[in-house]
């Protein structure tokens, strides 16, 4: 089990340090865009004589673009090969070259490089919201006891097949779906239903991967496989709640679609209008190069790069930021379902309260003292892992009672404990 334990956490750490990697070498290339973009800025504004020749501007500016604009013409290009044209990589590919082909190079870079930072951000967002989710989440256990040749095994839950018995000690979490095969044990179920207080399962009953054994060593059948078990599945929701959109974000999908185009459009006709118009109006000036700049600053402030990333990026921050609360949304049209809420009802232990139990006063009506009654009480339920035999363990190391040795506990689910003290 040691071994699946290390690849588990190796693997975990491979993947970490390769999106590590991944956002260094993003921002070396935002880093790297930058400093060209300033530094050719300077140059120019102090007339550097090296600088004024225009093919060494070109080339410098050109450096300073391909980091930043290389993954997003990569972008287009993937977008474009699903016959999505009119897409934002589209627009700021178009606005960057009309910009370096009427001399505007700082321009060009400068549009690139704030939508690359832009990307960062979103990027970073994103991946904090999965972090918070999977903290939350990823409660499953590596190993699995199963009952194999009249012996127990352990393995890996994902090779653990329908129909085998597989046990759990007490205080373990069960690792997949199965029917209980005990008389009765306590489980802790909160990270699946919320409930802070056991729930007593019975033999026969469902046993559910994610709940706790409290109490005992049992032994379960599996029904359902490592992927298919109720965490798994929760797991899943979750993790994919960016794919269920709220009404928000499938309308700004299709209004992107639309204005997309539109503004494309738009642009051309900036510059083919007063092309037209110097035709009839012969006193007006025409000069390509003023028209298809103005174009480009439609083009770029037109973009709906901002509307597209920003409302999908909101709601899965939003999902990503309750995570860390301990609150899950399995998608973002959930999420805009609870802001019409007006009136809540909790009827559950550790949703408003701590689920913690404690004993305020011990009032005695069978004619035995109080101390006496705490002692015998508290000694039995000394060895429980119940929430209440714990509330009055504790209030009796207050009352500084100490306990009496117990012999032939017996637990009756629903009603209770019987023990022996003294004979």
């Amino acid at each position: 089990m040691g071994h699946c334990s290390c690849c588990a956490h190796e693997c975990a750490s491979e993947k970490e340090v390769e999106v590590k990697i991944f956002i260094f070498q993003e921002y070396w290339k935002a880093g790297l865009s930058f400093i060209l973009l300033i530094s050719g800025i300077i140059m120019n504004a102090l007339g550097s004589s090296f600088f004024h020749k225009e093919y060494v501007a070109l080339i410098w500016y050109m450096v300073a673009y391909l980091p930043v604009g290389f993954p997003v013409m990569k972008e287009a290009w993937e977008s474009m090969k699903e016959k999505d044209y009119f897409s934002e990589f589209t627009l700021m590919i178009v606005a960057t070259i009309g910009a370096f082909y009427i001399g505007e190079y700082p321009e060009g870079v400068a549009v690139m490089l704030f939508y690359t930072i832009g990307e960062l951000f979103q990027d970073k967002a994103v991946d904090k919201a999965k972090r918070n989710i999977g903290a939350l989440l990823d409660i499953r256990p590596e190993k699995a006891l199963v009952l194999r040749d009249n012996g127990l095994i352990t393995e890996s839950p994902k090779n653990v097949k329908v129909g085998e018995i597989i046990e759990i000690k007490s205080g373990e979490r069960v690792p997949l779906d199965g029917v209980m095969l005990n008389e009765v044990a306590a489980f802790n179920t909160a990270a699946l239903t919320g409930e802070s207080v056991p729930r007593n399962i019975r033999e026969g009953e469902e046993v559910l991967a994610g709940m706790i054994v409290t109490d005992k060593v049992i032994r379960i059948k599996v029904t359902r496989p490592f992927d298919k078990s109720a965490l798994a599945r929760i797991l899943e929701l979750v993790q994919n709640a960016s794919e269920r959109k709220a009404p928000a974000e499938l309308f700004i999908r299709k209004f992107a679609r639309i204005y997309t185009p539109i503004v494309i459009g738009l642009a051309v006709l900036t510059v083919i209008f007063p092309f037209v118009y110097s035709f009839i109006d012969t006193q007006f000036a025409f000069v390509f190069n003023d028209w298809l700049y103005r174009a480009l600053v439609f083009l770029v402030i037109s973009c709906p790069c901002a509307l597209v990333v920003s409302i999908p990026l909101g709601y899965f921050g939003g999902i990503g930021a309750a995570s860390r609360l301990g609150i899950l949304f399995k998608g973002g049209n959930y999420l805009d379902a609870i802001t019409k809420i007006n009136t809540v009802v909790f009827d559950k232990t550790g949703t408003l309260t701590q689920g913690t139990f404690e004993v305020k006063e011990c009032k005695s009506a069978s004619g035995i003292k109080e101390k006496e009654l705490i002692k015998l009480v508290a000694s039995v339920e000394s060895n429980s892992t119940h929430p209440i035999a714990k509330a009055i363990v504790n209030y009796a190391k207050l009352q500084n009672v100490e306990l009496l040795p117990v012999t032939g506990t017996r637990e009756f689910a629903g009603f209770g404990l019987e023990a022996m003290i003294n004979g």
